[in-house]
């Protein structure tokens, strides 16, 4: 698998962000606060879950705290390739957004390392080529399944298939798609 390198720094930062227990955990701490007095939930249901949820949140802030130790195995991992971006990259990127393909400029230089990167896989033989992406601004169609003209024609010059997911499964891969 070949990841440009600014997706960990990308992830790191979704992460932390987007992945905080307190919200939904507050949540539900209200929604006790409110049920138990009122008998919806009993006293012992209530104690069980303020328990899960304390375990919750401990699980989750320790994941947090590990993630750069996570990062880090993951980066290790043999089946991982990990490339920077080069002069070309830099130069696809900068195509990218004068062409107004994709809206961020995150989006330009992870697009324009996975186009590279792709093309100079099949120019030395590599064939089905893949992109894994649930970010819906770098995926090649919109929120009802119509074509994104310049995206789609940017991943088939390359000869990527995107998937929508990461379990390689959806859009089903084209029979004489190369």
């Amino acid at each position: 698998m070949h990841v440009p390198n600014i997706c960990f720094g990308e992830a790191r930062q979704a992460i932390l962000t987007k992945c905080q227990p307190r919200s939904e955990a507050d949540a539900i701490r209200r929604y006790l606060t409110w049920a138990q007095p009122s008998g919806h939930v009993t006293d012992a249901d209530a104690t069980a879950a303020r328990v899960v949820l304390n375990k919750f949140e401990s699980s989750i802030k320790r994941d947090l705290a590990n993630l750069d130790h996570t990062l880090q195995a993951l980066a290790r991992l043999p089946c991982l390739e990990i490339f920077g971006l080069d002069d070309a990259m830099l130069d696809r990127a900068t195509e990218l957004a004068l062409a107004g393909i994709a809206p961020k400029p995150f989006d330009h230089a992870i697009l324009a390392g996975v186009l590279v990167r792709a093309s100079r896989l099949g120019d030395a033989g590599e064939r089905t080529i893949s992109f894994c992406e649930s970010d819906s601004d770098l995926q090649p169609w919109d929120k009802n399944g119509n074509a994104k003209p310049s995206l789609r024609n940017a991943f088939d010059r390359a000869h990527v298939w995107v998937y929508g997911d990461f379990t390689l499964t959806q859009p089903q891969r084209r029979a004489d798609f190369e």
